[in-house]
C-alpha cells in the first residue's frame, strides 16, 4: 500500500497523522524519513494523539531526550535517532525494553542505525516543498 498526500498546514499534517493512526495495529514500527523541518514531529503529534496516547500539544520532539513514552496502558514510543551514531548508542537508549511487548514505536531518522526487530514497518517519507507545504508518502510493509 502506497499513498501520497500534500499538506499545506500543520493542522493538515496532524490530521493525516490521525488517519494513519487509525490504520495502525501493534506491534508496528513507524519509520519517519525526511530532512530537518520536513514535518516529522508534526506528523508524530497526529499519530500519537490519534492512538489516544496523549494530546497533540503534549507531543514534542525527542531530539534531546531521545525517547518519549506516551500512554498509560498501551505505550507509544517516539524516538529521534538524529544524534545516534552507532548500534551501541541505539542499544543504550533501552530500546530492547521497548520491543519486549507489542506496541507502537515511532522512529525519526531511522536511517541512522539498523533498526532491529521483526515487527511490521510503515515507512513515511516527508518532503518540504516550500512554505508550509509537505509531500508525505506512506508505504506499508516492505513497499519502497
Amino acid at each position: 500500500m502506497v499513498r501520497e498526500r500534500i499538506t499545506s498546514t500543520a493542522e493538515e499534517t496532524i490530521r493525516l497523522g490521525r488517519e494513519i493512526a487509525a490504520e495502525l495495529k501493534a506491534p508496528v514500527l513507524v519509520l519517519l524519513y525526511g530532512e530537518l523541518g520536513s514535518g516529522k514531529t508534526t506528523l508524530a503529534k497526529g499519530i500519537v494523539s490519534g492512538l489516544g496516547a496523549a494530546e497533540e500539544e503534549e507531543v514534542t520532539s525527542p531530539t534531546f531526550t531521545l525517547v518519549h513514552v506516551y500512554g498509560k496502558g498501551a505505550k507509544v514510543y517516539h524516538a529521534d535517532l538524529y544524534r545516534i551514531e552507532s548500534a551501541a548508542d541505539f542499544e543504550s537508549l533501552g530500546m530492547e525494553d521497548i520491543f519486549a511487548k507489542p506496541g507502537v514505536v515511532i522512529l525519526e531518522w531511522p536511517e541512522r542505525v539498523p533498526v532491529p526487530g521483526e515487527w511490521p514497518k510503515v515507512r513515511i517519507r516527508l518532503e518540504h516543498l516550500g512554505g508550509d507545504q509537505r509531500r508525505i508518502r506512506v508505504m506499508g510493509g516492505d513497499d519502497e
